[in-house]
């Protein structure tokens, strides 16, 4: 991996923490508090120490795959990988801001629909290009997909 590429993946995925982080203060508002929620919901203590470990784990293994296209010069793949990569970061932060900031829950339900399938999507790309990051990286899908179901539920118990 080489240092340059992980620096870049690095302050890309603390880009998408930091601006997700930023809607996420809102935790303890009124209208989160009241919001009716499943009994299979984490801890929110649980949140910010997975999500930590999942950017890192997002930094690291797509700077693996990037310089994999990049040995291999598959100059497209790069490319594809990059722009998939994006698209994820984006739907990543937006989540936040569409539940927490602007409390619309079937909007969030949506977004996390499409943050999972773009995660099921990276993480193939991911073990494409390198087999043991691909499998590294098929944490952050089971996440996603858990918070789909998870924004899902809460939506469903707060019509």
């Amino acid at each position: 991996m080489k240092l340059t590429t992980v620096l870049a993946t690095a302050a890309a995925t603390t880009t998408t923490a930091v601006i997700g982080s930023i809607a996420s203060q809102d935790t303890n508002s009124r209208w989160y508090r009241k919001l009716r929620k499943p009994g299979f919901q984490p801890p929110a203590e649980v949140f910010p120490i997975v999500w930590t470990a999942l950017y890192a784990d997002i930094a690291v293994t797509s700077a693996v795959a990037i310089d994999e296209y990049t040995d291999a010069a598959d100059f497209a793949g790069r490319r594809s990988y990059v722009a998939s990569l994006a698209a994820n970061l984006v739907l990543n932060a937006s989540w936040s801001w569409v539940f927490f900031k602007w409390h619309r829950l079937l909007p969030a339900t949506l977004l996390a629909a499409a943050l999972a399938a773009s995660t099921a999507d990276l993480t193939r790309r991911t073990a494409e290009a390198s087999p043991a990051a691909g499998a590294a990286l098929a944490p952050y899908a089971g996440w996603t997909g858990f918070a789909t179901i998870l924004t899902g539920r809460i939506r469903q118990l707060n019509r």
